[in-house]
């Protein structure tokens, strides 16, 4: 079963967040690095790779989507959170919001992805899209949705090169303006009552915020983009070339 999947089990199963292993912060577990740990992490290296690019963004997205639902639900739900969370219904409707959102976040992260790295891709912006549409293509296959969900599952890789096509049009935007696809389905699909959530809409596109901007934070941090961008364009290249 996939990180996403975790999800769907009885309330009493769910690990907390950062008990779990493969949901900690990405931080937290890159610092247990075996050449840079106990050591400064100031003096570790920024990747270059492709791939764990393409791994960051994926989980960066598993992240934003469990974070920004998961969160609010246990606040909403307060002392009664036990209850709600053992709830069949429940559960359903939080693994379809949970599902929608991720699929919008993935592809905002990608489009993000791609923004930070545009500057250096002088010459270089159509192999750029090329490899960042790849790197989404392998990223959606990571984790399997359910029967119900694949065809939005689909829709969603169908949809991607245009929606990254649409933000190439204009300069890049800050991760802290930037338009987020994944705002809709989390308002459309919450499972708490709309009724229930009257004036809580900036708190709630606010936590989504948070998550993207950190996002975006943590990728300059973690990757060198000049390099990285050479490599991509490059792994691209030698991709479109083989038979």
């Amino acid at each position: 079963m996939g990180i996403l999947a975790d999800i769907s089990r009885p309330r009493h199963q769910i690990r907390r967040y950062h008990a779990h292993p493969a949901w900690r912060n990405i931080l937290s577990n890159h610092g247990r690095s075996a050449d840079i740990f106990p050591f400064n992490l100031l003096r570790q290296r920024k990747s270059v790779s492709p791939d764990g690019f393409g791994t960051f963004l994926q989980r960066q997205a598993v992240f934003v989507a469990q974070k920004t639902v998961i969160d609010y639900c246990r606040v909403k739900s307060g002392r009664q959170e036990k209850r709600l969370f053992d709830d069949a219904d429940f559960q359903r409707a939080l693994r379809h919001c949970r599902w929608q959102v991720y699929f919008a976040a993935l592809a905002d992260v990608f489009a993000l992805a791609e923004a930070w790295l545009r500057p250096h891709a002088a010459g270089r912006a159509d192999a750029l899209s090329a490899a960042i549409i790849a790197l989404h293509e392998a990223a959606l296959a990571v984790e399997t949705p359910p029967p119900e969900e694949a065809a939005d599952a689909a829709q969603s890789l169908r949809a991607f090169p245009g929606q990254l096509a649409a933000r190439q049009q204009a300069a890049p935007m800050p991760s802290n303006t930037v338009p987020l696809l994944a705002e809709a389905p989390l308002f459309a699909t919450l499972p708490i009552h709309p009724d229930q959530r009257i004036g809580e809409a900036p708190s709630i596109r606010g936590a989504l915020r948070f998550h993207i901007v950190s996002t975006e934070q943590e990728m300059e941090r973690r990757f060198d983009a000049p390099a990285l961008l050479a490599n991509l364009v490059s792994s691209r290249a030698t991709a479109a070339a083989l038979p």
